[in-house]
């Protein structure tokens, strides 16, 4: 039986192979959209608590990370976050604007699965799920005719093949390392991936001395100092020191940028951490000099008091502000602007050997 021709055959139906088969479907194409899960969009779901995080208000190329910086300009200039706003607006999704710009469904994730599958239907793309893939492979000979598919529902041809089938995270959902194979059978030359958002390991001594802050939380601003074709990077939320290491959202942001050092030439530079953004600690500090509380005291009013005396025992600033001489003051607001660590590695899990 001779093999069914489409325009175009998707291969995974997550939020960027559902979105991709509605446009296609929309512009006349005769789409075909595979998956091997059952149930459809369950990284859509899981996404910002339940409540879909599904773009960023302030983004833009700079935000993003890769060897070739331009690489996603066009994409980001053809579709903002103001195109899928008005998208959801138009189906009624209300939505929200958090801190820094992210933005959330009101309700649920579901809405945003929703009004993709429905968009998929609206545009006549067929899916067929779930469907395990055993081949692709190129094919010659009918005009236009580039590519065919072999899974265990069937067996089509395409023009074209859009590979959708996403990394190698959240292996309970179903992630695998089947499109970097894909790529690979095709000759197109992959970089090891490597887990982002991750928490940051550090060396046994800064642990341990770092120990009796685990589990403390503080507003601060991490920063990353850039290398040449490397960028820097800086943010502001919270910073969690843990049992293993640093963690919290300032500190998965910066993680990024700290693996990517791995394309610089040159040593890794350490991490900077100011504990007092958008306050200039050595004048605060120097309008208190007179002062004679403890340091640590002086400093629970910026930060919790528990951070605040552990961490002043950690740098040896133990005495009250009075007692301190010019050269320390200088040391206590140069570390709470810059405090420097340097990072061991990351906590990344392994989810799948390449």
């Amino acid at each position: 039986m001779s093999a069914v021709v489409f325009d175009v055959i998707i291969l995974g139906a997550g939020a960027a192979g559902l979105f991709c088969a509605a446009e296609a479907g929309a512009r006349g194409r005769r789409v075909l959209l595979l998956d091997h899960a059952s149930r459809l969009g369950e990284r859509i779901r899981i996404s910002g608590g339940g409540r879909c995080n599904f773009s960023n208000r302030d983004v833009s190329a700079e935000n993003y990370l890769s060897q070739n910086p331009h690489f996603c300009r066009s994409a980001l200039a053809r579709f903002t976050p103001a195109d899928f706003i008005a998208r959801l607006e138009r189906r009624g999704i209300p939505w929200r604007e958090r801190e820094h710009g992210r933005l959330f469904c009101e309700r649920t994730a579901q809405d945003v699965t929703d009004m993709l599958l429905d968009a998929c239907e609206t545009a006549g793309v067929q899916r067929i799920h779930p469907c395990v893939v055993d081949s692709v492979a190129r094919r010659s000979g009918a005009a236009g005719v580039r590519f065919e598919i072999v899974t265990d529902r069937g067996r089509w041809r395409c023009a074209a093949l859009v590979v959708a089938t996403g990394g190698v995270a959240v292996p309970k959902l179903g992630a695998s390392p089947f499109g970097y194979r894909l790529a690979e059978q095709f000759g197109i030359a992959v970089v090891p991936p490597k887990a982002a958002l991750v928490p940051l390991a550090l060396p046994p001594d800064v642990l341990s001395a770092l120990k009796p802050l685990s589990g403390v939380s503080v507003a601060a601003e991490t920063h990353l100092q850039g290398h040449r074709r490397v960028p820097g990077g800086r943010f502001r939320e919270d910073v969690l020191v843990t049992h293993r290491g640093l963690s919290g959202p300032a500190i998965l942001q910066i993680s990024s940028y700290w693996q990517m050092q791995d394309y610089a030439a040159g040593p890794r530079r350490p991490l900077r951490i100011d504990l007092l953004p958008d306050t200039d600690a050595h004048e605060w500090l120097q309008a208190q000099v007179r002062s004679k509380a403890l340091l640590a005291n002086v400093l629970a009013e910026r930060l919790p008091r528990r951070f605040a005396h552990e961490w002043c025992a950690l740098h040896g600033f133990t005495k009250p502000l009075n007692e301190l001489a010019r050269r320390d003051l200088i040391a206590v607001a140069q570390a709470l602007n810059g405090w420097e660590i340097m990072p061991s590695g990351t906590l990344a899990q392994v989810c799948h050997p390449l």
